[in-house]
C-alpha cells in the first residue's frame, strides 16, 4: 500500500541513532565533534493536541490552496491537450508519494522532533561541524514570510465583496490576515488547530463539490452541451518544448506541496510515526483523488478552447458555465479566499515549528527568545518574527517585479536543501549500517528514493531553462533565473560567515565552542553554544571544566 518497507527493527528503538551519536561523541573525548544542534525534548512544551484527525487536516490545508483553482488552466494552455495535462497530474501523484516515503523513513528515526527538514538535514550532516543548522537557520528566518499567501487572501476577498482591490486596501486586508493567523497561532495551540481542522475539511467539501458537479456534468444532466466530446482526441495538439513541459511539470509538483506538513509538529503528535505514516497517507490519496476528478469536471464543463483564449482561471469559467455569471463573479472568490486563508494557517502552524526548532540549535542569537513557549505554550517568538517579516514584504516592494522576486527568491533555497535531504538520507541509512543498527522502522524503498533525487535535481535545474518569452519572459521584466543566483548566493553568503564565525574567529581568539543544553522552567531545552577561552595547561582545580570542554556539551537548568 506504501512505497516503503514497514520493519520491526529487531530490537532497537527508533531513537537508536541518535544514542549512538551521543554515545560516540561523549566516550570519545580526543574528537573536535560534539552534539550538533537541538537537543531532543522527551515531551513536547508545545502539548500535544495533534489527534489523528488534525494530521489530515494539517497536510489537507496546506495542500489545498489556490493551486487547484489556477494550475489546471495554465497546465492546458502550455502543454496544449487535456490529455498531457491529465498525465502531469498522474505524474504529480506519484513523486508526492515517493517524498511522503522519504520524509516517513526520516519521521520513524527521529520521532521526537518537530520541523522536519531543521532536523533531518542537521542529523544527515553533522560535519562540517555547525555548517547546515547555520546555513538553513538564516535561510529558514530570513525566507519565513508568507506575504503571497495573504495578498491572494486580501485579492479574492474584495472581488468577491465587489469592491475595488486598490494597492493598499489589498496591504491591510493581507497585514490584518497574517496579523490575525499569528495572534490565534500564539495564543492557543489548541484553537489554532481546531479553526485549521475546520477549514481544512471545509475546503475537502469545497472540492468534493467541484468533483461530484464534474461527474453530473458528464452524465449530461447540466445545460453543458456534449460535454464527453471535449475528451476526444485528448493528445491532440500536445507541445513538444521541453521548457513548456518542465515548467508543468513543477507548478504541478508546487500544487501539492504541504503532504509533509504534519512532520513540523512531530513531538506533538501520539504515536508520531503511526499517525503520520497512516493518516497522512490517507491525507494525500484523497487529495490526489480529489485533484484528478476537480481537472476532469474543469475539461468536462470548459472546452479547450475556452480556456486558452480566456484571461479568467478555469474555476471561475467552470463556475460560470455551470451555474451563470453570478456563481463565476462572487462564489468562486469566496471559496478561493477560504482556501487561502486556512492555508495561511498551515503554513504559519507548520513553519513557526521550524524557526522555533531552527532557534533551539543555538546558532541563531538570543537561543531563550526562539525556544521560549511561555506564556501560551505556544512558539512566540518564531510567530512574531514570521509576522513582522511578511508586513515588511507586504508593505516595503512596489507592486509587480520587485514583489514576484521577493517571493520567487523562497522557492530556489528551498529546492537546494531538498536535493541535500534527500543525499542526507541515504548518508544517514550507511551510517546506521556501520553502527550495526539495521534498518530504520520505515523504509522508503530505494527506487523510490533515488526517483525523488531525480526529481529534486530536476527542480533545481528547471527554473534555469529559459522561458518561451526568452531572458525576459519570466514573470518579472529582468532576467528570468535573477531569484536563482541571488537564492545561491544567500547561501555562499552564509557558507562564508560560518567559516568566519566557527573557523576564523575561534582560530585567532583563542577559544573553542562549548554546546551548553539549557533546559528552561516550561521544559523546553535548547544548546547555548559558548566561547570558552583555551587553556593549555589547566590547573588541577579545572579539571572538570577541561572534561566538560573535551565532550563538548555541559547541561544546565534555568
Amino acid at each position: 500500500m506504501f512505497p516503503f518497507d514497514v520493519e520491526k527493527n529487531k530490537g532497537h528503538t527508533s531513537e537508536s541513532i541518535h544514542s549512538i551519536h551521543v554515545s560516540e561523541i561523549h566516550t570519545d573525548t580526543g574528537r573536535s565533534e560534539s552534539i550538533i544542534g537541538a537537543p531532543e525534548e522527551e515531551e513536547s512544551p508545545l502539548g500535544q493536541h495533534v489527534g489523528k484527525f488534525t494530521v489530515v487536516a494539517l497536510n489537507f490545508s496546506q495542500m489545498i490552496g489556490t493551486g487547484i483553482f489556477v494550475t489546471p488552466g495554465s497546465i492546458l494552455k502550455g502543454v496544449g491537450s487535456i490529455g498531457a495535462s491529465l498525465m502531469l497530474w498522474l505524474l504529480g501523484i506519484i513523486i508526492s508519494f515517493c517524498g511522503f516515503a522519504v520524509y516517513t523513513e526520516f519521521a520513524s528515526m527521529y520521532p521526537k522532533r518537530a520541523g522536519a527538514d531543521v532536523a533531518y538535514l542537521e542529523k544527515a550532516f553533522p560535519k562540517p561541524k555547525y555548517l547546515m543548522p547555520v546555513v538553513f537557520a538564516v535561510i529558514s528566518v530570513l525566507l519565513s514570510y508568507s506575504a503571497s499567501n495573504a495578498i491572494v487572501f486580501s485579492q479574492y476577498v474584495l472581488v468577491a465583496a465587489n469592491q475595488p482591490v486598490t494597492e493598499w486596501t489589498q496591504r491591510g486586508i493581507a497585514i490584518a490576515a497574517i496579523g490575525a493567523v499569528c495572534l490565534m497561532s500564539w495564543v492557543s495551540n489548541k484553537w489554532s488547530m481546531r479553526l485549521q481542522n475546520v477549514i481544512a475539511y471545509v475546503k475537502v467539501v469545497i472540492l468534493f463539490f467541484v468533483a461530484i458537479t464534474g461527474l453530473v456534468v458528464l452524465g449530461g444532466h447540466t445545460r453543458i452541451k456534449n460535454p464527453k466530446d471535449h475528451f476526444k482526441e485528448p493528445f491532440k495538439g500536445t507541445t513538444g518544448n521541453a521548457n513548456v513541459w518542465a515548467n508543468a511539470l513543477v507548478k504541478i509538483i508546487f500544487s501539492f506541496a504541504g503532504w509533509n506538513n504534519a512532520n513540523n509538529v512531530l513531538n506533538e503528535i501520539p504515536d508520531a510515526v503511526r499517525t503520520v505514516k497512516i493518516y497522512g497517507s490517507i491525507a494525500l490519496a484523497l487529495v490526489s483523488v480529489l485533484y484528478m476528478l476537480c481537472a476532469v469536471a474543469y475539461f468536462a464543463a470548459v472546452s479547450k478552447e475556452e480556456i486558452k483564449h480566456s484571461n479568467l482561471l478555469t474555476a471561475a469559467l467552470f463556475f460560470k458555465n455551470v451555474f451563470g455569471d453570478s456563481a463565476g463573479q462572487r462564489v468562486l472568490p469566496a471559496l478561493v479566499a477560504v482556501s487561502s486563508i486556512g492555508n495561511l494557517l498551515a503554513v504559519t502552524i507548520g513553519h513557526s515549528r521550524i524557526v522555533r526548532e531552527v532557534g533551539r540549535q543555538g546558532v541563531l542569537p538570543w537561543p531563550s527568545f526562539w525556544t521560549n513557549t511561555w506564556p501560551f505554550g505556544t512558539p512566540g517568538g518564531a510567530l512574531l518574527v514570521k509576522f513582522i517579516l511578511t508586513v515588511i514584504v507586504i508593505v516595503a516592494p512596489p507592486p509587480g517585479d520587485a514583489f514576484n522576486f521577493v517571493v520567487d527568491l523562497q522557492s530556489y533555497p528551498s529546492n537546494i536543501f531538498l536535493c541535500l535531504l534527500v543525499v542526507g538520507l541515504f548518508i544517514v541509512r550507511r551510517r546506521r549500517q556501520k553502527a550495526g543498527l539495521g534498518r530504520a522502522p520505515f523504509r522508503a524503498y530505494t527506487v523510490v528514493a533515488i526517483f525523488y533525487f531525480l526529481v529534486s535535481l530536476f527542480l533545481l535545474a528547471a527554473p534555469w531553462v529559459p522561458p518561451p518569452g526568452g531572458a525576459n519572459g519570466g514573470d518579472v521584466s529582468f532576467w528570468y533565473a535573477t531569484y536563482c543566483v541571488v537564492g545561491i548566493g544567500i547561501i555562499i553568503v552564509c557558507g562564508i560567515y560560518y567559516y568566519v564565525w566557527a573557523v576564523v574567529w575561534p582560530k585567532f581568539g583563542g577559544f573553542q565552542h562549548v554546546e551548553e543544553i539549557v533546559t528552561m522552567p516550561d521544559g523546553s531545552t535548547y544548546t547555548k553554544i559558548n566561547r570558552v577561552k583555551n587553556n593549555p595547561q589547566p590547573s588541577s582545580d579545572e579539571s572538570e571544566l577541561e572534561i566538560e570542554k573535551s565532550a563538548h556539551v555541559v547541561e544546565r537548568e534555568v
